[in-house]
């Protein structure tokens, strides 16, 4: 039984570095979340390579959602820190902008190879997430991470990837988009099916502008300008 075990986890360790490593050249066919929204809303989807995404649509997303991607090792443990001790009473003591536990690494690995989940099935999920981001930050990279990421990540009903978003929201592709219209696809990413851009939700509305100055903010950082105007 144990010898059985032992050859299970064998396995799935191969097949699992295989696929990381295969998909660090081809975008992954197909995601569970993908698969789930299919059989409801559809599923419209665009995979478009680095350089069809602006670099609007690249800051928004770091600037929201982790801006300290060019510069950890997949886990920000400072946020983690942060997030397990908050600051009750003073209501002045915020995690900034881009401060979460997860980063994008995380959510990247999550989205790509394994399920969504609030209830307990979340603390099931998160030995493997580890797993995964460690993988993908070694044999990724940054640039091939957020290049995923913005492809598969949902960001609208049944809609994934900002291409997917630009064409639904905006009739136009992503690499057109303007700071503004970014801005706008990434503040839904909380819940992108209630969270829309078109008609523009109250919660885009009040984030977006919060997303336009932390991406200004942001900006001049060199880690981050260096990823972002790699080729």
């Amino acid at each position: 039984m144990f010898k059985r075990i032992k050859k299970v986890i064998f396995y799935l360790f191969i097949s699992s570095f295989v696929y990381v490593l295969v998909t660090k050249f081809i975008e992954p066919p197909i995601t569970i979340t993908q698969i789930s929204n299919a059989f409801g809303l559809g599923l419209k989807r665009d995979y478009v390579s680095w350089d069809e995404m602006s670099y609007t649509i690249k800051l928004a997303a770091i600037a929201s959602e982790d801006q300290a991607f060019a510069e950890h090792s997949g886990f920000d443990w400072d946020a983690m820190e942060k997030s397990m001790h908050p600051k009750k009473k003073n209501k002045k003591s915020k995690i900034p902008f881009g401060g979460g536990a997860s980063t994008i690494t995380q959510q990247t690995a999550k989205n790509v190879f394994l399920w969504q989940g609030s209830g307990y099935d979340k603390y099931i999920r998160k030995i493997p997430e580890f797993y995964f981001t460690f993988l993908i930050e070694k044999i990724w990279g940054k640039k091939r991470i957020l290049e995923v990421y913005l492809n598969v990540i949902e960001t609208g009903p049944g809609c994934f990837g900002v291409e997917a978003a630009a064409q639904h929201y905006f009739h136009k592709s992503a690499k057109n988009i303007t700071r503004a219209e970014a801005a706008m696809i990434v503040a839904g990413f909380p819940n992108p099916k209630k969270f829309t851009a078109n008609p523009m939700t109250r919660r885009v509305a009040w984030r977006y502008p919060q997303i336009l100055r932390e991406m200004n903010n942001i900006e001049s950082d060199e880690d981050v300008y260096a990823l972002l105007k790699s080729k």
